[in-house]
């Protein structure tokens, strides 16, 4: 709507996208907070509580606590989105099929969850078989619709190190792995009140950096930036997430009075994964999302360890459960966690000038 007063009235103000990509935020942020708590009223009384896993026999106490408060953020974000940006652009609308398609395979999955009072919902196999299916999709149309740039960039150098684009095979399977590994990244991380949202909106404010940097042409040359045309339009779609976030940060916060799901979790580490690809920062994608490589390695080794030699390396897995299990308070695992996702992301963002 603000860019179709720019472009039909000639209102100049709505012409910039750091003025939009403001607006939405501040949409996003206000729609979620005001629409959370009817949504929260609504689930205690269906009773869509996710089940607590047997193996956390300390989270008993969030027994009651309703799920599934990634739906009301995704869609916040997606009307501040509507109202604010130029919504023909191709990498807006893919944003809101990532948003919306991850989001509903996760909300699928709490269903499931909340009808079979149970933590195991969709089989592994057959949620990994709709995460790739989605993956497939995008990515196909990120490198055939769009013409998207595959090559490989590492952190602080100029040039890339890797040309995909002369395989393009390789290109599309590379750009999947990255969807699956963010995805399930996120959703592991997201075991205790807030731990998952604070370092999601820490990696979206980075890679929001990067997408407005590389749709613009002047910063993207003076940078020596990868130049992604016409990709400014999804900061827009960046920044109102990070609004819809700090609005279920409010009521997710330790206590939490809702958990985002894996309508919420998977939903971000899609969108997450897309903006990656989109401002060519895969690899930079391990010290954005920091935390969350951190929570999946200490799952893999946990089992890699167990399966091979019969023995653990952490008390529990994923790696926030085994500081549960030597003693300190959640409340002060969440902070040192959000601390280190700010750092890394401080990291992270110089790689911009220091290249």
């Amino acid at each position: 709507m603000l860019y179709y007063l720019y472009s039909e009235f000639g209102i100049n103000v709505f012409r910039y996208i750091t003025v939009r990509a403001g607006i939405s935020f501040f949409l996003a942020f206000f729609l979620c907070t005001f629409l959370m708590p009817y949504f929260i009223n609504w689930a205690k009384k269906k009773n869509a509580q996710q089940p607590i896993s047997e193996f956390v026999p300390s989270h008993k106490n969030k027994a009651k606590t309703p799920t599934m408060g990634g739906i009301v953020f995704v869609f916040s974000s997606i009307v501040a989105t509507l109202l604010c940006a130029q919504v023909v652009n191709p990498f807006v609308w893919l944003g809101f099929i990532v948003l919306f398609g991850f989001g509903l395979i996760g909300a699928q999955d709490d269903y499931i969850k909340i009808s079979a009072k149970s933590n195991a919902g969709i089989s592994a196999k057959g949620k990994m078989a709709l995460l790739f299916v989605l993956s497939l999709g995008v990515t196909l149309y990120l490198y055939y619709g769009i013409g998207m740039d595959s090559s490989l960039y590492l952190p602080f150098a100029k040039k890339p190190f890797l040309h995909l684009g002369s395989i393009p095979l390789l290109s599309c399977i590379f750009w999947v792995l990255v969807f699956l590994a963010t995805t399930n990244a996120v959703n592991i991380t997201d075991g205790l009140d807030g731990l998952a949202t604070v370092p999601s909106i820490c990696a979206l404010f980075s890679l929001s950096a990067f997408v407005y940097i590389a749709g613009n042409y002047e910063l993207a040359h003076y940078l020596l930036w990868p130049r992604v045309v016409d990709a400014g339009e999804l900061f827009i779609l960046s920044v109102a997430l990070i609004g819809a976030l700090f609005g279920f940060l409010w009521y997710n916060a330790h206590p939490a009075q809702i958990f985002m799901g894996d309508s919420g979790s998977l939903a971000i580490g899609g969108f997450i994964a897309y903006m990656a690809i989109v401002s060519n920062n895969e690899i930079l994608l391990l010290l954005i999302g920091f935390i969350f490589v951190v929570e999946t390695l200490s799952v893999i080794l946990q089992i890699g360890s167990y399966k091979t030699r019969n023995k653990k390396i952490f008390l529990m897995a994923p790696i926030h459960h085994h500081f549960e299990k030597k003693g300190w308070a959640e409340n002060k695992i969440i902070v040192r966690f959000w601390i280190i996702a700010i750092l890394s992301n401080i990291i992270a963002l110089m790689s911009v000038k220091i290249r």
